[in-house]
């Protein structure tokens, strides 16, 4: 199946659509990008000693691109904040000179707020990055920045992960001072529009029949292939585990087997080689290799856009999306329905 052959089905759904619309949702953040380059520059004076991330689902995972972002180009360490502490355990937290970044779409979960707000009454300063600015989460943190993505009917959430992918990246490029990166992200909306238009069809052809696989990705790619294993989870019932490329090698490598299925993210880094060279392995061992961002001997190669590394992934999951619609329906399912799932997730 090629685009050209696409079902019409597959673009009929929310997701097809809501997917389509991630470059105009980056290009209106331009509008607001003196905002997220204030947000940059308060972090950049704030200096904090550490960053907690909050978040839940698709939104950790952007939370999984922050801290490779900030760690690489900023130096200063990034955890994840574990939200039961705060919503179950109530435990009290000292967060001193930190800041505490929460990105949802909804701005609801009370398990969120829960931790949002421990870590305010401990000390922290809190930048939500939310989609909808009339959520308590927005009006509880110190700063908030609206992601403007726009409405999304579909459970799976596309364009507001791309959208919050592109605001760490612009604030990341404020709190460095890197005008080359400044300069790239005024270029994502009409990359993204390019990635939209590529061809994944292979995935759609290699993964109809699959019942698992292993998602993998190393660096900010990480990021992308936790977000794409739980879309495949979502939307195609797909047993779909994400790993770093680094790790395959303690454990999950023993679960590969003859035409077991692997989709690769790989970036223009110095992650890159490491991630060709597992996913020749892979291949030497049987599996049937998807490999997005680089050429490796017995792979199938997905096309990608060349950018700045940081970016790729960016341009990776939107080339993804339209493939994990087309696939959801090649296998008769709805992929803006999911079974026993909701839009706003409800965690205590």
């Amino acid at each position: 199946m090629t685009h050209e052959s696409e079902p019409a089905a597959a673009r009929a759904t929310s997701m097809f659509r809501e997917a389509a619309e991630a470059g105009d949702a980056v290009a209106r953040q331009e509008g607001a990008a003196a905002e997220l380059d204030r947000i940059g520059a308060e972090l950049r004076g704030r200096s904090p000693r550490v960053v907690i991330t909050c978040a839940r689902g698709s939104s950790d995972h952007a939370a999984t691109y922050a801290k490779y972002a900030i760690e690489t180009r900023i130096g200063v360490p990034v955890a994840s904040a574990a939200p039961s502490v705060s919503s179950v355990y109530a435990s009290p937290l000292r967060a001193d000179e930190a800041v505490c970044i929460a990105i949802s779409q909804s701005g609801r979960s009370p398990d969120l707020l829960a931790t949002v707000s421990s870590f305010r009454e401990a000390g922290a300063w809190v930048l939500a990055l939310v989609n909808d600015t009339d959520s308590p989460l927005a009006e509880m943190a110190d700063r908030s920045f609206g992601l403007a993505a726009g409405e999304e009917r579909s459970v799976a959430a596309t364009k507001s992960f791309i959208a919050s992918l592109a605001a760490i990246a612009r604030i990341v490029a404020e709190w460095s001072d890197d005008d080359g990166l400044r300069s790239d992200l005024r270029a994502l909306p009409a990359l993204l529009r390019q990635a939209w238009a590529l061809d994944w069809s292979a995935l759609v052809g290699e993964l109809t029949a699959a019942s698992d696989l292993y998602v993998l990705g190393r660096g900010v790619g990480y990021a992308a292939a936790q977000e794409a294993a739980l879309k495949l989870k979502e939307t195609s019932q797909l047993h779909a585990e994400a790993f770093s490329a680094a790790e395959l090698r303690h454990g999950p490598m023993a679960l590969v087997r003859e035409g077991f299925p692997a989709l690769m993210f790989s970036q223009s880094d110095e992650t890159g080689r490491n991630v060709e060279e597992t996913a020749g392995a892979l291949a030497e061992r049987g599996a049937r290799v998807l490999l997005a961002g680089s050429d490796a001997r017995g792979a199938t190669t997905l096309p990608s856009i060349l950018s700045p590394p940081l970016l790729e992934p960016i341009l990776q999951i939107q080339s993804f999306y339209r493939a994990a619609n087309a696939l959801a329906v090649a296998r008769g399912l709805d992929p803006d329905r999911p079974p026993h799932l909701a839009k706003v997730t409800e965690t205590h």
